[in-house]
């Protein structure tokens, strides 16, 4: 079973509305509805949506500019490369330092980042290294199989390079009984010519916010992201789910994202002790109560925390109180759970 997360947040990452679709929508199909929530839930006006190249395309500016919010984005390559040959821009002004250029109503913010730069040029060689080591074993096989087919091993090589997405660039060769790689220098030099460059377009006016700004706001970007790995692995682990009905699931993933909210505030408060949130919480959870029994009254003595637990409770201000009320509440926990439908 597959769901698709709407997730909407703030500046900072803090998340301000979540939605749950089918599993076969798309990504791009979300935005309506964030729109919607935006313009009628919240009765907000002055909006600026940031997506990813994926998320915002025409379709969904134009939604956008119907309800008069604007919109922060990226294109893609084929884009950068269309408006390179259009003369929009040149390829002189990837610097690392920000350039702008405006277009037909749009601004284009565009950069070169040297360590993306490295880590896509390294990315390439590590690739090509994985065929050269996948080359020299067939070699040796075929060496020391005379009657094996050298055919067999060179499409054995051929689709390890269309799995690594390097055919464009990279081809094998038969030679008799050998078999080697022919590299294209050419078209290698187009494809690394975008290496570690791009560029964000928004329609936002320099007045509402400077190049500067269009382009933190669209790196912030991975603050949502980093808030869809946390809601898909350690302690939240918004799946698998244990619900069954459409309702139940949307309240699922709804308390997921308040949990969230909640770890945010905890590494705020612990930023500066020597732990992770999920290691705090394992280790607040240490902390037991006493069941005391006086007569026909009952309570739950609080033992006074020690070590790394009072360090916790003291950096997020909480103070526990000596005792509390004993109530036979369940409490139903995940393996609870499974036992019982067993």
């Amino acid at each position: 079973m597959q769901l698709v997360i709407g997730l909407l947040t703030g500046p900072e990452g803090a998340p301000v509305a979540v939605r749950v679709f089918a599993g076969n929508t798309s990504d791009k199909k979300t935005v309506a509805e964030q729109i919607h929530i935006l313009a009628e839930s919240f009765g907000v006006k002055d909006v600026t949506l940031v997506g990813d190249r994926g998320m915002l395309k025409q379709v969904q500016i134009d939604q956008l500019n119907r309800e008069q919010f604007h919109y922060i984005t990226a294109i893609t390559k084929p884009q950068i490369e269309k408006l390179l040959s259009e003369g929009v821009f040149q390829m002189g002004l990837f610097e690392e330092k920000l350039a702008e250029v405006a277009h037909d109503g749009v601004r284009y913010i565009l950069r070169r980042n040297p360590e993306r730069a490295r880590e896509q040029a390294l990315s390439r060689e590590a690739r090509l290294d994985s065929i050269r080591r996948l080359l020299d074993q067939k070699n040796l096989y075929l060496a020391g199989h005379p009657r094996a087919k050298v055919a067999v091993a060179e499409r054995d090589i051929q689709d390890k390079i269309k799995q690594l997405k390097i055919e464009d660039w990279v081809r094998v060769e038969r030679r008799e009984s050998r078999l080697e790689l022919a590299i294209d220098n050419v078209v290698l030099q187009e494809v690394a010519k975008l290496d570690g460059r791009y560029v964000i377009k928004t329609d936002l006016t320099v007045e509402m916010a400077s190049a500067r700004t269009v382009h933190d706001r669209y790196k912030d970007l991975a603050q949502v992201e980093r808030a869809f790995r946390t809601f898909k692995k350690g302690h939240l682990e918004i799946q698998p789910t244990f619900v069954r009905t459409e309702a139940s699931t949307r309240g699922h993933v709804f308390v997921v994202m308040l949990a969230y909210l909640v770890e945010r505030e905890l590494e705020q408060y612990w930023r500066g002790l020597n732990t992770t949130v999920a290691e705090g919480i394992d280790d607040l959870g240490s902390l037991r109560g006493i069941e005391l029994t006086i007569g026909q009254a009952a309570c739950q003595k609080i033992p006074e925390p020690t070590g790394l637990t009072k360090q916790l409770l003291d950096a997020a201000d909480i103070r526990l109180p000596d005792v509390l009320p004993l109530r036979n509440v369940r409490v139903a926990t995940r393996k609870s759970l499974a036992l019982e439908r067993n």
